[in-house]
């Protein structure tokens, strides 16, 4: 048996990006859970980033956030980002879901079915 056949396709997304410290993930967070383009944000505390800025090697405490969506709410969260990221360039990776629990993604794609630009 294929393991693909398994699993429904999805179009769900996980996006990955930081900010400074937890006040500003929770802030950012419940900013793009209003304007639905998110079903969930998960804030991960006591990151460390090293990453060259300003030809300078900079070496800083984040919060690495994981934000649940789908591949059609990425525009409206591209403008999202734009206004609310606290960061003058934020990171904004965003991977494909392949598999998953179908009552997960199901509840994705109706949490962001009706995203707000």
């Amino acid at each position: 048996m294929n393991p693909d056949s398994r699993m429904p396709h999805t179009d769900a997304m996980v996006v990955l990006t930081t900010v400074a410290n937890e006040t500003e993930g929770i802030a950012l967070v419940r900013a793009l859970l209003e304007r639905r383009v998110i079903a969930c944000g998960t804030l991960l505390p006591g990151a460390r980033s090293l990453y060259r800025w300003e030809d300078k090697i900079a070496d800083e405490q984040e919060v690495v956030i994981l934000l649940k969506t789908r591949s059609a709410a990425m525009d409206s969260l591209r403008v999202a980002f734009g206004e609310l990221h606290p960061y003058k360039v934020p990171e904004l990776l965003a991977m494909p879901v392949h598999a998953g629990l179908e009552k997960y993604l199901s509840w994705i794609s109706s949490e962001t079915s009706l995203a707000i630009s």
